[in-house]
């Protein structure tokens, strides 16, 4: 009899247990599969023309234009120029993907812009008896609009240069932590390229992102000496471009890794302690300037009023009721 519920007992763990792996492949099933049989069951299949009016109207529309604007000033332009563009746009990570002809068409609409709305500020106001029209003088108009437009032509730029300094500044900032991280990765055994992959894993700011592209680039066939210059170039960081000099001169010679990692956090973090020192000694002088034309006329006017109105009343006596 116990031999007969045993073997009821185990039946009965198999056939649960075929139902439940039989459900789950069931569930998961095979994703090309899955695909083909929706698109099956569509009534009918998207065209040429659905999908293209499917992206959103800056793909369609505003990109093409801008691309073949890029496309025209890029001709008249110096190939000095160019590559100075776009280590610019390196540096600031490429925004959205921008590219020196897109960055080269903003450029030429931000003046154009510029220049028109002056222009037809200048007609509107030309029945009028404004200082800005074009009968109180052509030359005045004509030269805020070149004003305007040689603004508008530097505007991107500009915004560019703060976006590379914003980045920059998230790096230096984030440096002795990802530092200390990989110092610590390294002492636990892992290799350099994985303690890099795992700090990058860590955060998601700027730095992490630069170690992802560089583990991405050294898996792909590149040395790691030229994947830290290149990280080190589209940055141009100081700490950053002596940390990657360092590990690059370490893997050459044979130096422990861990050895100049610790080395490297602790400068890191004497760097950031110099650096929040600086900040600290230049803070009277920026405030001197906002005291000066702020503050102290204030506290002259509480202070000195009751005193001038006195001298007033001496002097000049009492005004007549």
């Amino acid at each position: 009899m116990q031999w007969i519920i045993i073997a009821i007992g185990a039946v009965l763990i198999i056939a649960i247990a075929v139902v439940l792996v039989a459900r789950r492949t069931q569930q998961s099933g095979d994703p090309l599969q899955a695909r083909l049989a929706e698109y099956s069951t569509r009534e009918k299949p998207m065209t040429l023309e659905e999908i293209e009016m499917s992206q959103p109207f800056t793909e369609r529309i505003i990109r093409p234009i801008l691309q073949k604007l890029g496309e025209f000033a890029v001709k008249f332009t110096p190939e000095s120029s160019l590559r100075s563009i776009q280590h610019q746009l390196d540096l600031a990570g490429n925004p959205r993907g921008l590219d020196r002809n897109t960055f080269y068409a903003a450029r030429i609409i931000a003046a154009v812009g510029g220049a028109g709305l002056f222009i037809i500020l200048g007609f509107v106001n030309a029945d009028k008896t404004s200082w800005f029209s074009f009968d109180s003088g052509v030359p005045k108009v004509l030269a805020t609009a070149a004003g305007a437009g040689a603004l508008g032509f530097y505007i991107p730029t500009m915004l560019l240069q703060s976006r590379i300094r914003r980045r920059q500044e998230a790096v230096i900032k984030a440096m002795p932590d990802a530092l200390d991280l990989l110092t610590v990765c390294v002492e636990a055994g892992l290799g350099f390229d994985q303690a890099l992959q795992r700090v990058s894993e860590k955060w998601d700011n700027v730095l992490s992102e630069a170690f992802q592209r560089c583990v991405q680039e050294i898996r792909f066939g590149k040395t790691r000496r030229e994947a830290l210059r290149d990280m080190a170039d589209r940055i141009e960081v100081p700490d950053l471009t002596s940390f990657a000099a360092a590990i690059i001169q370490a893997d050459q010679l044979g130096v422990s890794m861990a050895r100049v990692l610790r080395i490297q956090s602790e400068q890191m973090r004497i760097r950031r302690r110099q650096r929040a020192e600086k900040k600290a000694h230049e803070a009277p002088i920026k405030m001197l300037i906002p005291m000066a034309f702020l503050i102290f006329p204030s506290i002259y006017i509480v202070l000195l009023g009751p005193a001038a109105l006195q001298v007033a009343r001496q002097f000049f006596g009492d005004p007549a009721p």
